[in-house]
């Protein structure tokens, strides 16, 4: 558990940890230590002089305020170290995922990393605040006091000792047995976040199919799964508690013969037996709490072995001697790219030179979106190269690709805060005036000037509380204001009225102008403002020119030119 938990957290927290384990074990040896003087305070009390138990009376009392000092400051040591590792465990896990390719985030990603990042989170670095003290207690105290057992009376001493690999034993087994079980609650646990949030977000789509009172049959499975797998778990610990408790029952009963049989034989005083029984009735509590503790220390495992799988993805590699590209032309060099199974991109050779408008066009499913994502590097090729400035994207660093580049998708997400933080997000440090400047070329000032609260009006989660053209404003204002060379555009007019599309159209050229820029489009009113067109279709250039060129050659483009042209047609 140590091991995997250093691992999860990086060696920086090694001292500190081993630090708070050595601090918790010392408070547990003195518990047990303590117990010892239980001992020559009965045997005093039940003997001639009960006034010779007052020494070992203060020894006693000195000895728990000793402890009770130890156990104040091994707590507090867990709580610091626990909430310092949870900073950090945060600031790893966010940083990790802000690196990892797009590619990893599949389907069923967003239920598995939030509940990661909340719950799985807090239980796993919990383990330092709240179960590693109480579990080094129920192992060391036990052990400690059989160790004084044997001290006083080796015969009590060992029938005790004898417990310790039953116990054992019984903790193994357990842990075996509820390890599948655990995994299975684990996952069904994700699958049923991910059905919360599918339901939330299909609100719409039941609601226009008429589903507004039935439930929801993948909800209801998936609930039901949790249920079984969680009555699985419980069920599989079961034996493990039942056995521990028995275990525990077995030997007190067999100690407690045992100095009888002892005691009327001569061997050992009454006083001798009945401490060794109040040691062995303070052993049964630590011991019958491992049950508890091992469950939650193997649930905590789990999260820090999902911790762990996330933080061990690998994430696209960094070159170590970064170049700098001397320009802002863009190429696409026999670039090939295959994801899901199939090729999406087939040696596919692109250029756009500095301060030109390349469109790519095509059929759904061509690749088109998938160009867009190699030249930001979400991905990384299988063949061929991406190059900006000469540079191959793989041999810059992320940071100065992504200065590099400003992207407008299709589907703007924008964070739960205010019209100002998400304009801002393009450049933080920008001026008020240079804010301002961008939203007024964006014409996003218009929609600020009639919401209420104006700059600071919040825009919702992912932009809820704002249209879909308002939303591009947003984008295009934050794109506007970072001022990057090259520019992407990913059909950003493609779902809007004609009212939002032509106040985006104005953004969108005035972004344009002076930039590199590639474009995904399907409005034939936005590709006929670029210097080249390419017709992509199954992953292949179809064909390449001007607007002009491919019209009077009658292929492909000119087909999909009369078709979004006819009245049928995507216009």
């Amino acid at each position: 558990m140590i091991t995997m938990l250093l691992r999860v957290l990086g060696r920086e927290y090694a001292g500190r940890v081993r630090r708070t384990v050595a601090l918790m074990t010392a408070t547990a040896l003195a518990e047990g230590l303590s117990y010892a003087l239980l001992v020559p305070v009965l045997r005093a009390l039940f003997g001639g002089t009960p006034d010779d138990a007052w020494p070992w009376l203060l020894a006693f009392g000195a000895a728990v305020v000793g402890y009770a000092v130890l156990r104040y400051i091994s707590d507090r040591s867990g709580f610091r170290a626990g909430t310092t590792m949870l900073h950090g465990m945060y600031h790893r896990l966010g940083d990790h995922l802000a690196r990892l390719p797009i590619g990893w985030y599949r389907p069923g990603r967003v239920g598995e990393v939030s509940v990661l990042a909340s719950q799985g989170v807090l239980q796993a670095m919990g383990v330092i605040a709240h179960l590693l003290a109480p579990f080094i207690s129920a192992c060391v105290t036990p052990l400690t006091i059989v160790g004084v057992m044997l001290v006083f009376n080796w015969q009590l001493g060992l029938a005790a000792l004898a417990a310790a690999p039953v116990v054992a034993a019984v903790q193994l087994r357990t842990a075996r047995a509820t390890t599948a079980t655990d995994t299975q609650r684990v996952a069904r646990e994700r699958e049923a976040t991910d059905r919360v949030i599918e339901y939330l977000q299909a609100q719409p789509v039941l609601r226009a199919g008429g589903r507004t009172v039935e439930r929801f049959q993948l909800l209801d499975d998936s609930l039901a799964d949790q249920q079984h797998a969680s009555r699985r778990a419980t069920l599989a610990a079961l034996p493990g508690v039942l056995g521990l408790a028995a275990t525990v029952q077995a030997v007190f009963t067999a100690l407690l013969a045992l100095g009888a049989y002892l005691a009327l034989g001569g061997d050992i005083g009454a006083a001798e037996v009945l401490a060794v029984l109040v040691l062995a009735a303070r052993c049964a509590d630590p011991l019958l709490s491992l049950a508890e503790i091992g469950g939650s220390l193997r649930a905590a495992r789990a999260e820090l072995a999902c911790l762990d799988e996330v933080l061990h993805a690998e994430p696209l590699p960094e070159p170590c001697e970064p170049l700098r590209p001397t320009g802002h032309d863009v190429e696409f060099d026999a670039v090939t790219f295959r994801h899901g199974g199939r090729t999406v991109a087939d040696a596919v050779s692109l250029s756009v030179p500095e301060g030109q408008r390349l469109a790519v066009v095509g059929p759904s499913g061509a690749g088109k979106t998938t160009l867009l994502q190699l030249l930001a590097r979400f991905y990384d090729v299988d063949a061929g190269a991406v190059r900006v400035g000469g540079v191959d994207v793989r041999e810059m660093a992320t940071a100065e690709l992504m200065a590099r580049i400003a992207i407008v998708f299709q589907d703007v997400y924008l964070f739960d805060g205010t019209i100002e933080d998400n304009v801002r997000l393009g450049r933080p440090d920008a001026t008020d005036a240079e804010v301002r400047a961008a939203a007024a070329a964006a014409l996003l000032d218009e929609v600020v000037e009639r919401l209420p609260g104006g700059w600071s009006a919040h825009v919702g989660e992912g932009g809820a509380l704002l249209s879909g053209g308002e939303r591009q404003r947003i984008a295009i204002a934050r794109a506007l204001l970072k001022d990057a060379p090259v520019v992407l555009l990913d059909e950003v007019t493609s779902a809007l009225d004609p009212v939002s599309e032509a106040a985006v159209h104005t953004g969108i050229e005035r972004l344009m102008a002076g930039r590199t820029v590639v474009m995904v489009a399907h409005r034939m009113r936005t590709v006929r403002r670029a210097d080249r067109v390419a017709f992509l279709d199954g992953g292949r250039i179809v064909e390449q020119g001007s607007h002009d060129e491919l019209l009077r050659r009658g292929g492909r483009y000119a087909e999909y030119w009369d078709l979004t042209l006819s009245p049928a047609g995507p216009a």
